[in-house]
């Protein structure tokens, strides 16, 4: 059935992404948004938008507040982002018996593969390779202790409901693991809900790799290559590549292969993604699912040239794939980076503020997608990225310095980003070889000792420094 007109059940940038791909659908876009977001850029690019709280979190969170206003606004459809609902199994089942479309899997779906421990069961029926753990939930201190001598130390203790970096805990000894399982269980529970945690074996050092996958409603399932998430901080991703330069193509076959098996597996619908860590022996295992779309979409679209937020919504409403596996390729290589407003300097503290003046990048293989504008007041209520910059080129030099010239295009200020920090990462020797894994940020601190002031300026930044002088900003 032809979806006409689609809630989008979150904030930000994304928020905007989904509408403008609605928007080319011919498909009317209506965002909700709190007190504290009623002058956002997702407020301003929909077509409707409704307030649906005063306070800044809690219309966000609530799966029935969220479709009673898809129902009260006519919207056939609902699209959760990412973050907030977006993996939430009540706000896809509340869908269900509302009569209101939900863009992504089916609930029993995101619980499964939102239950780690289940997860893990699902790929390895698919016969897909995962990291030594426990055979399910721990039941306490003492089986935690006792797994962990089975499986051999390091380890990674982890909430079993568990996501974006939280909930998980890497244990070197016992000591250390009796110390950090009650803190996982308080962090998990708060956070997730769910005091359950499970053991995985530690991959020292590994290149984290992620596969999108999509399914259609018919079960045909083809993969769109991968993304490498290596350069992070505290598992929180800050730079995301595509494909990733450290595989080979047997490789990239081989991957693209598992992910489809694990989204077949436990018999997935719409975009997902599959994460895997790969070891130096060259070893890949599987990791986790995120049964929505992820923020790093966007370099996988830059060298595919397939729009994965409008094939979600054909997808939901029923149509089939428009392309078998034969029929997609990649060409060249894209970059993201997070343009968090945050402190490299400060221990990457946030640094919420008016945006005084916004100058966006440009020129060939440059795409910006942002919620923010000159005169934006960033909340102190959300999440600190305020910005996504995608850079893609032919070759993975050219890439390198189109996005070193691109981060110099990019003018923000009245708030402190994260910029001049991935200028430094650009820099640096191993990045450049392609050579690194997740240890990469952590290894390197001398990447932080920076000065803003030797910063090459840009015709556009150097501008903007005069007006922000004149105007005395």
């Amino acid at each position: 059935m032809p979806i006409r007109k689609v809630l989008i059940a979150n904030r930000g940038e994304i928020a905007v992404r989904i509408a403008r791909a609605c928007q080319e659908l011919g498909i009317t876009a209506v965002a909700i948004y709190s007190e504290a977001d009623r002058y956002s850029l997702h407020v301003k690019k929909a077509d409707e938008a409704h307030c649906i709280s005063q306070d800044p979190l809690s219309g966000y969170l609530n799966p029935h507040q969220v479709v009673n206003m898809a129902v009260e606004t006519g919207c056939d459809a609902l699209h959760p982002g990412y973050g907030f609902l977006s993996e939430n199994e009540t706000l896809a089942a509340v869908c269900r018996d509302r009569g209101v479309q939900f863009i992504g899997p089916a609930s029993e779906v995101i619980h499964g593969m939102g239950d780690k421990t289940e997860a893990r069961n699902t790929a390895i029926r698919a016969g897909v390779p995962v990291t030594p753990g426990s055979e399910g939930n721990l039941a306490n201190v003492e089986d935690a202790v006792a797994q962990a001598g089975r499986i051999g130390y390091p380890v990674m203790l982890k909430a079993t409901s568990g996501g974006g970096g939280r909930g998980i805990r890497r244990c070197d000894g016992e000591k250390e693991l009796r110390q950090n399982y009650e803190r996982v269980i308080s962090e998990a529970t708060k956070a997730f809900g769910s005091a359950e945690v499970f053991l995985e074996k530690c991959i020292v050092n590994p290149r984290h790799i992620e596969v999108q996958v999509l399914v259609d409603r018919q079960g045909n399932a083809i993969h769109l290559y991968e993304r490498d998430c290596s350069v992070q901080r505290r598992n929180q991703k800050l730079i995301e590549l595509a494909p990733s330069p450290q595989l080979t193509e047997q490789q990239r076959e081989y991957l693209g292969d598992l992910a489809v098996r694990v989204a077949k597996g436990c018999g997935y619908e719409n975009a997902g993604t599959v994460e895997f860590l790969l070891d130096d022996s060259g070893e890949f295992y599987f990791m986790e699912m995120n049964t929505r779309v992820q923020v790093e979409h966007t370099i996988t679209e830059e060298i595919t040239g397939v729009d994965i937020v409008k094939t979600q919504i054909r997808i939901a409403a029923g149509e089939p794939l428009a392309y078998s596996q034969s029929d997609i390729s990649y060409r060249g290589f894209a970059a993201q980076f997070r343009i968090n407003a945050e402190d490299p300097q400060n221990g990457f503290l946030p640094s919420f503020g008016r945006i005084s003046r916004y100058y966006s990048a440009g020129g060939p293989g440059v795409r910006t997608d942002a919620a923010m504008y000159t005169g934006y007041e960033i909340p102190p209520h959300y999440d600190s990225m305020c910005a996504k910059l995608i850079v893609w080129a032919l070759s993975w030099e050219e890439l390198l310095e189109r996005s070193r010239r691109a981060l110099n295009d990019m003018g923000i200020y009245g708030v402190t980003t994260t910029i001049p920090y991935y200028q430094q990462i650009l820099q640096n020797p191993e990045f450049r070889a392609g050579g690194f894994n997740t240890s990469f940020v952590e290894n390197h601190p001398e990447l932080l000792e920076y000065s803003t002031k030797s910063r090459p300026e840009s015709v556009a930044t150097a501008i903007a420094a005069a007006i922000a002088a004149q105007a005395g900003l």
